[in-house]
C-alpha cells in the first residue's frame, strides 16, 4: 500500500503525515513535510524543467532527490499538479525502523536528531542521487499507512526559503519532538 501520489501538493504534504516510510527496511514515521508547486517561485520547478529537476515533471509517484546547499540530500515525492513539477519534501521522520543503522550513518545515538531535518533523513536512509527518479511503490521504498488514531496536523510557513515563505506549507504532528523546528498550531 502507498499513498496517492496523484493530487496537488498541498493535500499530498498534508496527508504524508504519520505514514511510515522504509529504504531497504531503514525508517519512520513522517512527522514534518513542505509542499512545492510549479507556481510558487520557492519550488525548483518554477523555472521549468531543468536536468536537476526533472524528475518534478515526470510522473506522480516518483522520487526527486537533489543536493542542498552542495551538502546534504533532500527527497521529495512527486505529485500531480496540472502542467507542471510539484513534490513533497520529506523533512523530518521518528525513527522506528533499522534504528542502529540510522545511527551508525548519523554517527549518532540522539534519536531525536537522526532524521529531524530533510538532510539528516537522506543521512539516515542512505538516500542519495542514486534514488532520484525512482518509483516510490517499488523496493527499496516500502510505506505502511497510518495507525489509529490519527495524529493531529499542525501547519505553517515553511523555512529554508526566501521566496513564498509565509504559505502556510509545512505539516507537521503536533507535539511531535522530532520535528525539524518547533511548529505551534
Amino acid at each position: 500500500m502507498t499513498p496517492s501520489f496523484d493530487t496537488d501538493p498541498v493535500t499530498l504534504a498534508r496527508q504524508l503525515i504519520g505514514w511510515t516510510l522504509l529504504v531497504d527496511g531503514v525508517g519512520g514515521v513522517i512527522v514534518e513535510t513542505e509542499a512545492y508547486d510549479g507556481g510558487d517561485p520557492a519550488s525548483h520547478s518554477f523555472r521549468g524543467p531543468t536536468p536537476r529537476n526533472a524528475a518534478m515533471f515526470g510522473p506522480p509517484g516518483h522520487a526527486y532527490v537533489y543536493r542542498s546547499y552542495g551538502l546534504h540530500w533532500c527527497l521529495n515525492a512527486v505529485c500531480r499538479e496540472a502542467g507542471h513539477g510539484a513534490a513533497v519534501l520529506i523533512r523530518a521522520l521518528q525513527p522506528t525502523d533499522g534504528v542502529a543503522a540510522m545511527c551508525q550513518r548519523r554517527g549518532s545515538t540522539q534519536l531525536r536528531l537522526l532524521a529531524a531535518g530533510p538532510g539528516r533523513v537522506c543521512q539516515a536512509l542512505a538516500v542519495d542521487r542514486s534514488h532520484d527518479g525512482l518509483p516510490l511503490d517499488a523496493p527499496p521504498f516500502a510505506w505502511l499507512p497510518p495507525g489509529q488514531p490519527m495524529m493531529d496536523i499542525v501547519s505553517g510557513p515553511r523555512i529554508g526559503i526566501r521566496q513564498a515563505a509565509e504559505l502556510p506549507w509545512r505539516f507537521a504532528a503536533a507535539g511531535s519532538p522530532f520535528l525539524s523546528r518547533p511548529l505551534r498550531a
